[in-house]
């Protein structure tokens, strides 16, 4: 049999829509009286290993999480550097945050009686003893040589730091199989790290971090290429938090947690509930608009807005974003705006049909239509890019509720813009200009 082009197109479309559709399921699915639970995705190609749940992570207003506050010691610094210093303690902090995985925090600086303080909000973190000790801890890695063979032996700190680390990795030793942390230097340190280890043949090197010894290994020879491993009787998670905090780099100023507490869903699950519910109403009586109003040109709608819908959660899930009451209230316009676009190409389908045959009639209303569509969601997609504040431009100053608006927002308008112009055309071209041809 053969496929029109129209028609494998759809094929593509339908097997992208089952594999959305496995992802926006949830974990546990009821079945006849029965739990099935869906796998999650588990690949392992070597040493590159890949664990995606599919959860729907929550913002603050809908699942709580950590609410921690930290002062920064600020006497020994000058007043002229003061600013300079806090803002650069507040991106150390932002990027110790995203690197422990977290998406959508709230870190903001506050002065409080002539005090720095820096306000850090984790939707869904409710272990605020281990995210307080993520953040705070200052990380400032030095070596040092040792006089004698051993770590007990007198230290002499030399000039190569944290800083001259290009990055940090989690790796595990060939022959123990325990978790290290291996090393990369920038070209400098590397040539740092070489004079080290050819000056201290047969001799230990101590690595310190915030003045405590964690290795201390004997060297062999001399090691070019700026790679070196930090061993230890370390476990996997604690080599993790190791190479978070030395990726994301030495805090610029000492701070201490003065303020930390669980902060609980501030709508609660009744109301979370209850918005579903609503949600779902709307939707419902747009469906039923439509189909009243276009017929079988609504049913194509109607199937195109369902298809969004499942894209649209799937998305979520794999980026993934936190949801957010405002959240919700910019994907709920994107389901409106995705109508919109249908209405627009159905009202010059009426116009066009009694001029010309119903399948040229059809690629004109598409047509004609299309600029209209475009120029609409262009101009909604440049406001969310706004709203979003991607490069942190100090004259908007937005906060997270409105990123994560603007972020669901623009999602569900380029989704919106496939769904009805690509699905919706192919169902179309399918269903109807075939049908009358």
């Amino acid at each position: 049999m053969h496929l029109s082009s129209p028609a494998k197109k759809l094929i593509v479309i339908f097997i992208l829509f089952l594999g959305a559709l496995f992802i926006s399921l949830p974990q546990k699915i009821p079945f006849f009286g029965r739990e099935v639970v869906r796998p999650n995705l588990d690949i392992k190609i070597g040493r590159f290993e890949i664990k995606k749940s599919f959860d729907l992570r929550l913002g603050l207003d809908l699942a709580g999480g950590s609410h921690l506050v930290f002062e920064a010691d600020t006497s020994k610094i000058s007043s002229d550097k003061m600013k300079d210093a806090v803002v650069s303690l507040k991106e150390v902090v932002e990027k110790r945050v995203n690197l422990f995985g977290i998406s959508e925090p709230v870190v903001q600086t506050s002065s409080f009686g002539g005090k720095e303080r820096i306000i850090v909000e984790l939707p869904g973190i409710q272990n605020t003893q281990q995210a307080a000790e993520l953040i705070g801890r200052t990380a400032q890695l030095v070596f040092a040589e040792v006089s004698e063979a051993t770590s007990s032996g007198e230290l002499k700190i030399t000039d190569l730091t944290g800083a001259d680390l290009e990055r940090a990795a989690v790796d595990f030793d060939q022959t123990t199989g325990k978790p290290v942390v291996a090393l990369q230097f920038t070209k400098e340190g590397g040539g740092k790290f070489e004079k080290i280890t050819e000056k201290n043949i047969g001799k230990a090197v101590a690595i310190l971090l915030d003045t405590e010894i964690i290795s201390a290994p004997i060297v062999q020879e001399k090691i070019s290429g700026g790679n070196a491993i930090i061993s230890g009787d370390f476990t996997t998670e604690e080599v993790k938090k190791l190479v978070i905090q030395l990726n994301a780099g030495a805090l610029p100023l000492p701070i201490g947690l003065v303020e930390e507490r669980v902060v609980q869903a501030t709508l609660g699950t009744e109301s979370v509930a209850q918005s579903v519910k609503a949600g779902l109403v709307g939707l419902t009586m747009v469906l039923a608009f439509m189909v009243l109003s276009y017929g079988r040109l609504g049913v194509v709608s109607a199937v195109g807005l369902i298809i969004f819908g499942i894209l649209t959660l799937a998305l979520y899930k794999l980026i993934p974003v936190v949801l957010t009451l405002p959240g919700i209230a910019g994907f709920l316009l994107s389901v409106g705006m995705a109508v919109d676009s249908n209405i627009l190409i159905f009202e010059r389908f009426k116009e066009e049909k009694g001029k010309r045959p119903v399948a040229d009639a059809l690629e004109v209303s598409f047509g004609r239509a299309w600029d209209s569509i475009r120029d609409a969601n262009i101009a909604t997609l440049v406001t969310a890019f706004i709203l979003a504040n991607p490069f942190d431009w100090d004259f908007l100053h937005t906060s997270g509720p409105v990123r994560g608006f603007a972020i669901t927002l623009a999602l569900g308008v380029a989704i919106s813009l496939f769904t009805g112009i690509v699905v919706s055309r192919n169902l179309l071209r399918v269903f109807v200009r075939e049908k009358k041809a």
